[in-house]
């Protein structure tokens, strides 16, 4: 009955959903209304990186929920749980990123960012990059890497390119007239691509020789996911804006863009209220996204991701993987084709290992558990996974 309800009148993004209720989540865990218990190796698509429920960020909502909920617009007054979470995030960043633009999600956070960029340099054209995803939101799609997403929705924004990922000639096309470039520090969608770290040295030096804004987004792969708090730390650079997503909101919604204050007051003036949101930052997500930012750094999370990454490594061994990508938890297990992943995945969620594939890369299937998912759980979710490979 409930499936025939979900089927006609929630919408659906495919013909042919997964369609699986669950009835509670907890750590690493997912149960279905049958009591079935389920090993999460994608967390929400890497929203869920401390863990479902962590109890300090369920106290923390039941403790907002008490005080207030919404009240006003984003900006206009002071809201405790928006002030520390900013103050908090500052403290963990470059001094240069010290000033946060929360918003409802991870594509607003492109969309506010790309105008910021306008706003500031007062020209034009933006830079991404092939294979790029940035959200669905118009400007966001305008970013997308991928004609097969974008093609159906055009005509998207004008003075948009797309850049050809680490390869260095395609950095000459950064000139006068660029107000940003966009990238991914870790490419998610295209199947965990990193950076050569020559070229986004190279990226980051050609757009400051321009004068252009360097804008990393990093909504898949920060709050240690990749072994490191911020991904772009690994690469010895600081963007002019980062984004952030996913994780920020420690389950609940919750994005932002992050830049110099100067900066961002651009949006403050000529005009006034540059850029606005009804319930961008809204307390109860920020004291949320607070509360799981503390338990990351208190309970020292990242740490272990390398420890992890390696053992998923270890125990991903078939004839029939042809690849295995990883930055930290961060993972692509690749097989020849889309059909073969797709069965893998199917039979894997079968057999209790709820995974998923990417948008950009088919054939792998997307590995992106919660931070402190156990070591046992981790080689018993890889045994599951290769049983299933046929």
């Amino acid at each position: 009955m409930k499936r025939e309800l979900f089927l006609r009148h929630v919408a659906q993004t495919t013909d042919n959903p997964l369609a699986l209720e669950f009835a509670r989540a907890e750590g690493s865990y997912l149960w279905d209304m049958e009591g079935k218990q389920y090993i999460d190796l994608i967390g929400g698509i890497n929203v869920c990186h401390i863990g479902h429920r962590h109890p300090r960020v369920v106290e923390a909502i039941k403790n907002q929920a008490d005080k207030y909920l919404h009240t006003m617009v984003y900006g206009e007054i002071i809201q405790s749980p928006q002030v520390d979470y900013a103050t908090l995030l500052a403290n963990h960043l470059p001094d240069s990123l010290n000033s946060v633009y929360f918003t409802n999600s991870g594509t607003e956070a492109v969309e506010g960012a790309m105008k910021l960029a306008k706003r500031a340099t007062g020209r034009t054209q933006i830079l991404a990059f092939q294979h790029a995803y940035h959200g669905s939101t118009q400007g966001s799609l305008s970013l997308l890497g991928d004609e097969f997403f974008r093609n159906a929705f055009r005509p998207l924004l004008p003075g948009v390119y797309h850049l050809r990922h680490n390869h260095f000639p395609d950095l000459d096309a950064i000139a006068a007239d660029t107000a940003a470039v966009v990238l991914e520090t870790i490419q998610g969608e295209a199947g965990v691509v990193a950076p050569d770290p020559a070229w986004i040295r190279a990226l980051r030096a050609k757009c400051t020789q321009a004068g252009a804004l360097l804008i990393l987004d990093e909504i898949q792969c920060a709050f240690g996911r990749c072994g490191s708090l911020w991904a772009f730390e690994q690469f010895g650079i600081v963007p002019d804006i980062l984004l952030l997503g996913k994780a920020l909101g420690g389950g609940m919604p919750l994005g932002a863009f992050i830049a110099d204050r100067p900066l961002m007051h651009e949006l403050a003036h000529s005009p006034i209220l540059g850029h606005i949101t009804t319930f961008g930052g809204h307390p109860v997500c920020c004291a949320a996204g607070l509360a799981g930012f503390n338990a990351l750094l208190s309970e020292d999370m990242t740490s272990g991701v390398p420890e992890k990454e390696a053992i998923f490594r270890a125990n991903l061994s078939h004839p029939a993987i042809r690849e295995v990508r990883s930055q930290g938890l961060m993972i692509a297990v690749e097989f020849d084709s889309f059909e073969v992943n797709k069965g893998v995945i199917d039979r894997a969620i079968g057999k209790g290992v709820f995974t998923d594939w990417f948008l950009f890369n088919a054939q792998s299937m997307r590995i992106a558990p919660p931070l402190n998912i156990s070591t046992t759980d981790i080689i018993r979710a890889c045994n599951l996974i290769c049983e299933s490979i046929h």
